[in-house]
């Protein structure tokens, strides 16, 4: 067929519109209800693929963002039942509690920090109900973020924690960071905010009472990287993904290696099992990534030995 001919029926074909049966095929494919920032998704689909599930031939992914806000978190989950989505994803103890919430049928598969703690699971092993995932928080590595940014930030003794206090069990992460921060000699303060909006306020009543920033968990807003760069305060975040907005390090779950997992059990669910089946899981992978430009912008020197150990460095 020639390449005239092949654009003309292509034409007629979307101006006539799917065929019933192709209607019918694409109301009958399953949908994923995805309720997570949007630079997990390629890793996420990319391991669907793998598994033969493909976005928009043979599977639907309705992808939301609550962009830091709770309400909004409730809507979407309202929205994912009203759908029928076959299951949810979501990361973050507030998106994951929001749905919930909003339905005990559909299966969930969360990434959050203390799915026990919050009540999401009866346990890890036996999950006993709609979801199971990914756990974080016992991962305990408040002590090695804070032995990192002691080796690149000379006379570090005033440690700011910066934390979303809408996550479920935030307040067991600051006893463990403050234990930490105690074993080395810091002096700790406690930064709690709720919304993006926070964050401006946040930096004004650090400034100058604060050698290092760590960020916990997942933060409302990549403006935290940005605004302590301005601000000229080395920071230490739990997902690389901060370090590309310009914060100076983080240290933790590898996030492709994340997001693969999390594809792993939606491919489960689709085919046919249980959450209560599907024991939760813990990351076995965590990197090292420093930004370099960050560093020299903050007029710190990173040891040869720190980045010859860094996973990745960020020029």
């Amino acid at each position: 067929m020639r390449r005239r001919e092949f654009i003309t029926l292509v034409g007629v074909a979307a101006v006539m519109g799917p065929s019933p049966a192709r209607a019918e095929q694409t109301r009958k494919l399953p949908i994923i209800g995805f309720l997570g920032p949007a630079w997990s998704a390629q890793d996420f689909e990319d391991r669907l693929r793998e598994l033969g599930w493909i976005a928009g031939r043979t599977v639907t992914i309705e992808y939301r963002s609550a962009e830091g806000h709770t309400e909004r978190s409730n809507e979407i989950a309202t929205e994912f039942v009203r759908l029928k989505v076959n299951v949810i994803v979501t990361v973050g103890g507030s998106p994951t509690l929001a749905v919930k919430r909003a339905t005990s049928l559909i299966p969930i598969v969360s990434i959050s920090g203390d799915p026990v703690g919050s009540d999401l699971v009866a346990s890890l092993a036996r999950p006993d109900g709609n979801a199971t995932g990914l756990a974080l928080n016992p991962i305990s590595l408040a002590g090695k973020r804070l032995e990192l940014l002691r080796e690149v930030v000379p006379g570090f003794r005033r440690l700011t924690v910066m934390v979303n206090a809408n996550s479920p069990g935030f307040k067991n992460r600051m006893d463990e960071v403050q234990a930490a921060a105690s074993a080395l000699g810091l002096e700790a303060t406690i930064l709690e905010i709720r919304r993006a909006d926070d964050v401006a306020s946040a930096f004004e009543a650090l400034r100058d009472r604060a050698d290092a920033l760590y960020a916990v968990g997942v933060p409302l807003t990549f403006a935290i990287a940005t605004r302590a760069l301005t601000a000229r305060i080395p920071t230490m975040f739990e997902y690389r993904e901060f370090v590309d907005a310009g914060g100076l390090m983080s240290y933790g779950v590898d996030a492709t290696h994340l997001w693969r997992l999390a594809a792993t059990f939606v491919d489960k669910i689709l085919r046919g099992a249980k959450p209560a089946d599907l024991p939760v899981q813990q990351p076995t992978k965590f990197d090292l990534v420093i930004n370099l430009k960050t560093a020299r912008a903050l007029g710190l020197k990173v040891p040869e030995s720190f980045l010859l150990r860094a996973d990745e460095v960020v020029e």
